[in-house]
């Protein structure tokens, strides 16, 4: 069976490429899974951003799993977000909405120059125009920091969601069923103990974002 493909329930997979880039877009946390040198399954959750036809990840330098995936193993990428959970007439009936892929392929270490740049991409998709609003990296922070990118290739990927209201009943039941959202927002910046500054407008773009996702589509 290709890697692209799902072998159960199809009907949820999707081939289609802005598909899955609008799930990477709306998220910021994947897990990157390889297999150590003595052959244990290895998974570490991790920042991330989408640039172009590729992933771009950042750790330390020390990182053993980075370090792993840079020198060219194997690698799988997950991301999911959970729209909403879906209350059956039964716990069994019961599911949950959500959107989820994962990628596999090998991870490059890119370079100073391009490292840099990256670093500040991935520093805006946390917190848009945060890199204007402080020093940039020095020269022993970035070589204490590799980035990497996964390129998202024709093949490599598979999509998978469900969208759909709670199943009707096959049985007699008072039970109550259908749909709960699952809405994700920023709270109240907390200044820390040694900033005197006032929040700036990155913080305060954050604060003042709208909920991660509207699940209206999803009532259906």
């Amino acid at each position: 069976m290709p890697i692209d493909r799902l072998s159960r329930m199809p009907e949820r997979g999707s081939s289609d490429r802005p598909t899955l880039d609008s799930l990477l877009d709306s998220e910021l946390v994947g897990t990157l899974s390889t297999v150590s040198p003595d052959g244990e399954p290895w998974v570490v959750p991790i920042l991330f951003a989408r640039d172009g036809d590729r992933v771009l990840v950042h750790g330390s330098t020390g990182a053993g799993a980075l370090r792993l995936a840079a020198s060219g193993a194997p690698v799988a990428f997950c991301v999911m977000a959970l729209d909403a959970l879906v209350i059956g007439h039964t716990t069994f009936a019961s599911s949950a909405n959500y959107r989820s892929a994962v990628l596999r392929g090998t991870m490059t270490r890119l370079p100073a120059d391009e490292a840099s740049e990256a670093l500040d991409l991935l520093s805006d998709r946390l917190i848009p125009g945060r890199v204007a609003e402080v020093r940039p990296s020095n020269a022993r922070e970035l070589a204490a920091t590799q980035v990497l990118a996964l390129p998202i290739a024709p093949g490599s990927w598979i999509y998978k969601e469900r969208r759909a209201q709670a199943s009707s009943p096959d049985e007699q039941t008072d039970a109550w069923g259908g749909l709960v959202p699952r809405v994700t927002s920023w709270g109240v910046p907390e200044p820390a103990p040694w900033t005197d500054a006032d929040v700036p407008p990155s913080v305060l773009g954050l604060a003042a974002d709208q909920p991660r996702r509207d699940d209206t589509a999803f009532r259906q």
